[in-house]
């Protein structure tokens, strides 16, 4: 995933919904899990370019949404 991203919205394609238990809830597709998870381990390391970081701040953004709405849908 090489593309600049500039807002959460621009990786909607990227989200799954998947029946846990009984709960059918929204993920992340492994690639963009990956890519995450690349990301953040190149931050650790303060390896960067500015174009990851703001693909790294969408995915984020994204995450946080993602979380809130799951947590919704479990209360």
């Amino acid at each position: 995933m090489t593309t600049t991203l500039n807002t959460p919205s621009s990786l909607i394609h990227e989200i799954q919904l998947e029946k846990i238990g009984n709960w059918n809830l929204f993920k992340f597709s492994d690639s963009l899990q990956l890519q995450m998870e690349r990301l953040l381990e190149k931050k650790k390391a303060d390896q960067l370019t500015p174009n990851e970081i703001t693909e790294l701040e969408a995915i984020g953004g994204l995450d946080q949404i993602v979380t809130y709405i799951n947590a919704m849908l479990a209360a």
